[in-house]
C-alpha cells in the first residue's frame, strides 16, 4: 500500500508541476487544456487520498496517523498552489507561485519519506517526544546560568521582600529545582531505553503487536508535554502547587 502510495504522490508531484508551469507566463492555456490539467491535478490528488483510506487499520493507529497528516499537508499545499494561480496576474512566475510549487514539492517528499511499518511510526513518535524533553532540561539550564537573585548575599529567605521577585529564583526555589531536574532527566532516559527495547524487540507481525505499539506511542504522547508544564511551573515566581501537580502525574 505505501508503494502505491509512493507512485500516488509522483503523479501529484508531476501533475501540480505541470499546472504551475503553464500557468507561469503568457500565453493562458485554452480552456480545453485548463481543463485537462485541472482533470489531472484532482485524479491525482483523489488517488493519493484513496491510498490512505485503504491502509488497513490493523497496520496500526501510529502508523496511519503519519500518513493521513502527511497527506493532509500535500492537499493543502495543492490548494495553496491553485488559490496563489488563480489570484495571481498573468505576467511572469511570481515569487507566491515559485513558493507555493516548492511546497508541494517538500509535502509530497516527507511522504515518500514516512515510516513503512508501525514500529518504524513509534520510533518517529518517541524520537520527537526525546525532543521536546531535551529542550524543556536544556532550557531550565540554560535559565538557571542566568537568572541570579540579586540579593542572595545579603539577605535571608525570611527576610522582607527584595526588589521583584517574580524574575529570579530564591534559595527555596532552587532547593525544588534541583529534583525536578532530576525527574525530567529520568523521564528523558526512560523514552531513551525505550527506542532501544523498540529497535530490538519491536515486532508488528501480529494485530495484537502492532497494537501494544500503539499503546505505547499513546502512553510516551503524554510524557513530553508532562516534563514542558512541569518546567513552565518553575520559573519565577515558581508555581508551587503547578509543580506538586505536574511531578506527581510523571511520578
Amino acid at each position: 500500500c505505501l508503494l502505491s502510495s509512493d507512485q500516488a504522490v509522483k503523479a501529484v508531484s508531476q501533475e501540480t508541476t505541470k499546472l504551475s508551469v503553464a500557468f507561469s507566463k503568457p500565453p493562458l492555456p485554452s480552456q480545453q487544456d485548463g481543463e485537462k490539467l485541472s482533470e489531472w491535478v484532482l485524479k491525482s490528488v483523489l488517488s493519493l487520498s484513496t491510498v490512505y483510506y485503504w491502509l488497513p487499520k490493523s497496520q496500526g493507529v501510529s502508523l496511519r496517523r503519519q500518513v493521513r497528516d502527511a497527506t493532509v499537508d500535500v492537499l493543502e499545499g495543492v490548494t495553496q498552489l491553485v488559490e496563489v494561480i488563480l489570484s495571481s496576474p498573468l505576467q511572469s512566475l511570481s515569487h507566491e507561485q515559485l513558493t507555493s510549487t516548492g511546497g508541494v514539492w517538500s509535502a509530497c517528499d516527507s511522504l515518500t519519506q514516512l515510516p513503512r511499518d508501525n514500529k518504524a511510526a513509534l520510533l518517529v513518535v518517541l524520537s520527537a517526544q526525546i525532543g521536546v524533553v531535551k529542550d524543556a532540561i536544556e532550557e531550565i539550564e540554560q535559565a538557571l546560568s542566568e537568572v541570579q537573585d540579586p540579593f542572595s548575599d545579603v539577605l535571608d529567605d525570611d527576610q522582607d521582600p527584595r526588589g521583584n521577585q517574580d524574575t529570579y529564583w530564591s534559595e527555596k526555589d532552587r532547593l525544588v529545582i534541583g529534583p525536578c531536574q532530576g525527574l525530567m532527566k529520568a523521564s528523558a532516559a526512560c523514552l531513551r531505553k525505550l527506542t532501544s527495547a523498540v529497535k530490538t524487540h519491536g515486532d508488528v507481525s501480529t494485530p495484537q503487536n502492532v497494537a501494544q505499539l500503539d499503546d505505547l506511542a499513546d502512553i510516551t504522547k503524554e510524557l513530553s508535554p508532562g516534563v514542558d508544564d512541569l518546567a513552565l511551573c518553575l520559573y519565577p515566581p515558581m508555581d508551587y502547587s503547578g509543580v506538586e501537580d505536574n511531578v506527581s502525574k510523571l511520578g
